[in-house]
Parts: structure tokens; sequence; C-alpha cells
């Protein structure tokens, strides 16, 4: 069964296709089989055994009457008339040399066998010459005896209707079963949707249970999970909300301690320290609060990434953008945005130079960020991913900050529908690769 899986559809409505429509044909090509192995290659078999009897005796007649046709011309007019046989003798004829071979090899085999079985002289016969008749010629001392004989003498002629008829069953079952498949695979389909929409933090309120009562039970559960997510968003942010109200208090209140502060070199830490608590305040705040509260729409992302690395070249960073032109993409700019910056701040504290571009890649749209700084080990990838993750000191030489930069970045790539990936970059260092939907 394993090599057979990499032929088998992949999509749930081929494969209720496959099991519903694979034993309807199979059924109907042991029913023709049956047909024509067991009833009508043996009534086709005593039809042309018929026929070959008549043939056999007028042609025995016309032996015994010898070359006088006026003698035989009773026993061909008998043969017209009450068998359906034309006779037709040609003094100083030869049998024919070519054969035509019916497409239905069935049909000359079976009048060949019986001819030979009946008649002990040397016959030709031609099944495909005439629409209604078959041509027989046997061959005797003084010319050949020709016979025309009517097509349904010699075979059961309503096989190819019953062909049509298991063929056109085939076909009624089969747009039957398309119809019904299709409407119970499109709730299916419509949940996905709304499932992946929601993941993408989109709206999905179009959705409405439909189907079957399993895909109904399915969607009801999907529905009530997204209730209780939305409700523990809306707590977290609430919550966090009052937290930054209730931080930011103090830290206002000891700035302006120490703007009265005299200078010296005690006020001048005390303000270091209290900006790095409120820079380490809002990298919290900014990774717990993810992506509540921003909607969902159609940005040039070449001008969002533009907006990053202006932003970051302030600092001093050298930075090469390489111009793209108008990508668009439905994101949350604030987020996408917020998910380049740090990138781009990770890259600029660990190297001397910065090179980032956007591009194409199939359905997706990618961002990548390169420096020439010392790197990361490929082990040690995904440990960078980790919250409060600073890694070995070659990485975290002056720097400022929790380790909350690529764990933000991937929490908003994965919130589009993407990932954020490492890799070693072309300039030495380390590549981080934004990518996400493109449609």
């Amino acid at each position: 069964m394993g090599p057979l899986k990499r032929f088998l559809p992949k999509g749930l409505f081929a494969r209720s296709m496959l099991i519903f429509v694979l034993p309807v044909m199979m059924m109907q090509a042991l029913i023709a089989w049956a047909f024509f192995e067991e009833h009508w290659e043996t009534v086709t078999s005593r039809l042309s055994e018929g026929v070959a009897g008549d043939v056999a005796m007028m042609t025995l007649l016309f032996e015994q009457v010898g070359e006088d046709e006026t003698a035989f011309a009773p026993y061909a007019r008998n043969a017209r008339e009450t068998m359906r046989l034309d006779v037709d003798f040609r003094p100083g004829d030869t049998l024919p040399t070519s054969r035509r071979t019916s497409f239905f090899r069935t049909l000359d085999r079976t009048l060949r066998r019986a001819l030979t079985a009946q008649i002990d002289k040397p016959v030709w016969f031609d099944t495909t010459r005439y629409p209604n008749y078959v041509d027989i010629r046997v061959q005797t001392e003084t010319g050949v005896l020709r016979y025309i004989a009517y097509r349904e003498r010699v075979f059961a002629t309503t096989g190819h209707i019953f062909i049509l008829w298991l063929l056109g069953a085939t076909a009624i079952l089969t747009l039957i079963s398309v119809i019904f498949i299709r409407n119970q695979v499109k709730p299916i389909r419509r949940l996905a949707d709304a499932a992946e929409q929601f993941g993408r933090g989109q709206d999905a309120d179009w959705f409405k249970p439909a189907g079957a009562r399993e895909v109904r039970q399915a969607a009801h559960a999907f529905l009530e999970m997204r209730r209780r997510i939305q409700r523990h968003i809306d707590q977290r942010t609430g919550l966090l909300a009052g937290v930054s109200h209730d931080l930011r208090t103090p830290l206002t209140r000891l700035k302006l301690h120490l703007a009265l502060m005299p200078e010296g070199p005690d006020r001048e830490e005390a303000r270091r320290d209290v900006s790095e608590m409120e820079q380490m305040l809002e990298e919290y705040l900014t990774f717990a609060r993810g992506e509540a509260g921003e909607e969902t729409q159609v940005t040039d992302l070449s001008a969002l990434v533009a907006e990053a690395v202006a932003d970051a070249g302030r600092t001093g960073a050298r930075i090469d953008l390489k111009a793209a032109g108008a990508v668009e993409a439905a994101v949350r700019p604030g987020m996408v945005k917020r998910a380049v910056a740090n990138l781009v701040a990770n890259a600029a504290a660990h190297g001397d130079r910065v090179a980032v571009s956007l591009r194409r890649a199939g359905s997706r749209i990618e961002i990548l960020v390169d420096d020439d700084g010392p790197g990361i080990p490929p082990e040690r990838y995904e440990e960078a991913f980790k919250p409060f993750s600073r890694l070995d000191d070659s990485r975290n030489q002056n720097r400022s900050g929790v380790g909350l930069g690529l764990a933000i970045a991937r929490d908003v790539a994965r919130s589009h529908g993407g990932d954020v990936t490492l890799s070693q970059s072309p300039m030495g260092g380390l590549r981080a690769s934004l990518s996400i939907p493109g449609g």
C-alpha cells in the first residue's frame, strides 16, 4: 500500500469520488464481462452456428444439382424467403486473399469456428464491408458460392446497447456523487478557511455551521474555541493596559526627580537605568500584546520595509536596502513593521553592515535581513527564538534589550500564516528570512 499512496489523490473531494465511483465502475466492468463472456458470446455462437448450418446445407444442395443454375434457382429463392440468406454462384471465381478484421474480434472468431466446424471446404468471410450484412464465400470445384446474410442472423447486435446503458448509468451515478460529495466537502472547506483566517487574526464572522452532523459539531467546537480565545485576548489586552499605566506612572515620577537633581555621575547612571528599564518594559509589553488591536489591510510591503529601514538608519547603522516594486499583501502593517524593525535592529547590533531585500517566492513574500556579524551555529537557530534568549557572548557584545526581538518577529510572522527562519548569510553572518503568504 506504501507505493500506491503516491498515486492516490490528496483532496477529500477526490478521495470521496474515488470511494464512490471506483466500486461502481468495478461492478459495471464485472457485469459487462459476465454479460459478454456468458450470455452475449453464447448467443452469438448459437446464431453463427445456425447461419453456418444454412450455408453448409445450401452448399450441399448446390453440389447435388451440379452446375444447373435453373435447378438450383428454387433452392436459392427459398433460402432468400425463409432463411433471409442471399445466394449467388460465381463460376470460375476464387476466394479473396485479403481479409479485414472486425473491431470486436470475438465476432470473427465465433463465425470462423462455426463455419470451419460445419463446412469442409475453403471459406472466406467479411464482417466489416457492409454495416447490416455479412459476406460469406465458399470455394467449390467450379467457382465460388457467395452468401449475403443479415448481420442480426449471425451476431447478437444488441451488445452495444447494453454497453451504452452501463456507461449511461455510470455517468448518472457519477454526476449524483459529484453533487452530493461537493455539498458535503464545501462546509469542511469553509471551516478550514475560517480557521485559517482566524489564525491570521482576521475576523471570520461570515462563517456559519453547515453540512453533516459531524461537520456541524466540528464547526460549533471551532466557534466556541474562537470565543474563548477572543475572550482571553480581550482580558489580556485589558490587563496589559492596566499594567502599562501602573508601571509608566512611577517611571514618569523617577524621570521628574532625575530632571530636578543636580548634574553629576550619579544622575547620569540613574538616567541610564531608568531608560533601560523603560526599554525593557516596552519590549515586555510588545511581546505580550501580540496581535491584539490591529486590523488587517492591504499594504505595500516595499514602502513598509523602507520605513523600517529608514527608522533603523537614524541610529547610525549602515543598512543597504535592495529596492523592489510595489509588493502588496493583506497584513497588519504595524506588526509587520515592528517585526522587520526587530530583525534589522538585531542585525545592526551584531554586524557592521546590514542588507535588506524583499522578494516573491512563488505564492509567498520573503523579507531577507543579512549581516556580516559573527553569526550563530546552525544547531542553535531554534534556541535564538526562545523569549529572553541571549545565546553566547559573540552575539551579545554591547547588546541592549532582553532577548525578545526574534521571538516577537516569529510571533508576528506566524500570526500571518508565515514564519521566520535563520540561515547563514552570503555576507558571512546571519540571515533572517521573514516569510508570509502573498495572496
